[in-house]
Protein backbone atom coordinates (compact mmCIF):
# COMPACT_ATOMS: atom_id res chain seq x y z
CA UNK A 1 0.00 0.00 0.00
CA UNK A 2 1.20 3.47 -0.86
CA UNK A 3 2.07 5.99 1.81
CA UNK A 4 -0.90 8.36 2.01
CA UNK A 5 -0.70 11.99 3.03
CA UNK A 6 -3.31 14.12 4.75
CA UNK A 7 -4.23 17.05 2.53
CA UNK A 8 -6.64 19.96 2.75
CA UNK A 9 -8.29 21.86 -0.06
CA UNK A 10 -10.53 24.79 -0.75
CA UNK A 11 -12.54 25.59 -3.85
CA UNK A 12 -11.96 29.05 -5.33
CA UNK A 13 -15.22 30.76 -6.19
CA UNK A 14 -15.99 33.76 -8.33
CA UNK A 15 -18.84 35.83 -6.89
CA UNK A 16 -19.41 38.58 -9.49
CA UNK A 17 -22.16 40.28 -7.49
CA UNK A 18 -21.38 39.70 -3.83
CA UNK A 19 -24.77 40.98 -2.69
CA UNK A 20 -26.50 38.17 -4.64
CA UNK A 21 -24.22 35.43 -3.25
CA UNK A 22 -24.24 33.56 -6.58
CA UNK A 23 -20.96 31.94 -7.52
CA UNK A 24 -19.18 29.61 -9.90
CA UNK A 25 -16.28 27.34 -9.03
CA UNK A 26 -13.13 28.65 -10.67
CA UNK A 27 -10.28 26.70 -9.09
CA UNK A 28 -8.83 24.70 -6.24
CA UNK A 29 -6.07 25.21 -3.69
CA UNK A 30 -4.58 22.01 -2.28
CA UNK A 31 -2.24 21.92 0.73
CA UNK A 32 -0.28 19.13 2.42
CA UNK A 33 1.69 20.17 5.50
CA UNK A 34 3.77 16.98 5.64
CA UNK A 35 4.97 17.43 2.07
CA UNK A 36 5.18 21.25 2.29
CA UNK A 37 2.96 21.16 -0.80
CA UNK A 38 0.61 23.82 -2.06
CA UNK A 39 -0.86 24.07 -5.54
CA UNK A 40 -3.45 26.40 -7.01
CA UNK A 41 -5.19 25.70 -10.31
CA UNK A 42 -7.85 27.94 -11.79
CA UNK A 43 -9.81 28.49 -14.97
CA UNK A 44 -11.69 31.59 -16.08
CA UNK A 45 -15.03 30.46 -17.53
CA UNK A 46 -16.20 33.68 -19.17
CA UNK A 47 -19.66 32.47 -20.31
CA UNK A 48 -20.55 31.30 -16.79
CA UNK A 49 -19.32 34.53 -15.20
CA UNK A 50 -21.25 36.64 -17.70
CA UNK A 51 -24.39 34.56 -17.07
CA UNK A 52 -24.24 35.75 -13.46
CA UNK A 53 -23.17 39.28 -14.30
CA UNK A 54 -22.90 40.51 -17.92
CA UNK A 55 -21.00 43.58 -16.68
CA UNK A 56 -18.42 41.63 -14.64
CA UNK A 57 -14.92 43.08 -14.80
CA UNK A 58 -13.18 40.06 -16.37
CA UNK A 59 -9.78 41.73 -16.34
CA UNK A 60 -9.96 42.36 -12.61
CA UNK A 61 -11.18 38.81 -11.95
CA UNK A 62 -8.32 37.36 -14.02
CA UNK A 63 -5.82 39.60 -12.21
CA UNK A 64 -7.10 38.48 -8.80
CA UNK A 65 -7.01 34.79 -9.75
CA UNK A 66 -3.43 35.19 -11.00
CA UNK A 67 -2.51 36.88 -7.70
CA UNK A 68 -4.05 33.95 -5.77
CA UNK A 69 -1.92 31.51 -7.77
CA UNK A 70 1.24 33.62 -7.34
CA UNK A 71 0.72 33.77 -3.58
CA UNK A 72 -0.02 30.04 -3.35
CA UNK A 73 3.15 29.18 -5.26
CA UNK A 74 5.25 31.61 -3.21
CA UNK A 75 6.24 33.63 -6.26
CA UNK A 76 9.08 35.97 -5.37
CA UNK A 77 7.91 38.21 -8.22
CA UNK A 78 4.59 38.77 -6.47
CA UNK A 79 3.97 42.24 -5.07
CA UNK A 80 2.34 40.66 -2.02
CA UNK A 81 4.30 40.03 1.18
CA UNK A 82 1.90 37.11 1.77
CA UNK A 83 3.71 35.21 -1.03
CA UNK A 84 6.84 35.18 1.17
CA UNK A 85 5.13 33.41 4.08
CA UNK A 86 5.61 29.69 4.64
CA UNK A 87 3.29 27.16 2.97
CA UNK A 88 0.76 26.70 5.83
CA UNK A 89 0.43 30.46 6.37
CA UNK A 90 -0.15 31.08 2.66
CA UNK A 91 -2.83 28.38 2.53
CA UNK A 92 -4.61 29.75 5.61
CA UNK A 93 -4.51 33.30 4.24
CA UNK A 94 -5.83 32.25 0.82
CA UNK A 95 -8.67 30.20 2.31
CA UNK A 96 -9.71 32.72 4.96
CA UNK A 97 -13.34 33.84 4.83
CA UNK A 98 -13.80 37.02 2.83
CA UNK A 99 -16.62 38.86 1.11
CA UNK A 100 -15.02 39.83 -2.17
CA UNK A 101 -15.40 38.76 -5.78
CA UNK A 102 -12.84 35.96 -5.23
CA UNK A 103 -13.67 33.68 -2.29
CA UNK A 104 -12.93 30.15 -1.16
CA UNK A 105 -15.43 27.65 0.13
CA UNK A 106 -15.06 25.68 3.34
CA UNK A 107 -11.90 23.64 3.79
CA UNK A 108 -12.14 19.90 3.23
CA UNK A 109 -9.59 17.17 3.99
CA UNK A 110 -8.65 13.79 2.63
CA UNK A 111 -5.87 11.25 2.22
CA UNK A 112 -3.90 10.85 -0.99
CA UNK A 113 -0.88 8.95 -2.25
CA UNK A 114 -0.18 11.77 -4.73
CA UNK A 115 -1.18 15.33 -3.89
CA UNK A 116 -0.42 16.41 -7.47
CA UNK A 117 -2.78 13.78 -8.92
CA UNK A 118 -5.38 14.68 -6.28
CA UNK A 119 -5.16 18.37 -7.22
CA UNK A 120 -5.82 17.54 -10.88
CA UNK A 121 -8.69 15.20 -9.97
CA UNK A 122 -10.33 17.81 -7.70
CA UNK A 123 -9.93 20.47 -10.38
CA UNK A 124 -11.58 18.25 -12.98
CA UNK A 125 -14.42 17.24 -10.65
CA UNK A 126 -15.18 20.59 -9.05
CA UNK A 127 -14.31 23.16 -11.71
CA UNK A 128 -14.46 21.68 -15.19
Amino acid sequence: MHDCHLYEYGVIRIVPRVEREEFINAGVIVFCKRQRFIQCLYELNIPKIQALDPKANLGLIEQNLAAFAAIAHGSRDSQSPIARLDVPERFRWLTATRSTIIQTGKIHAGLAASTTDTTLRLFDQLVR
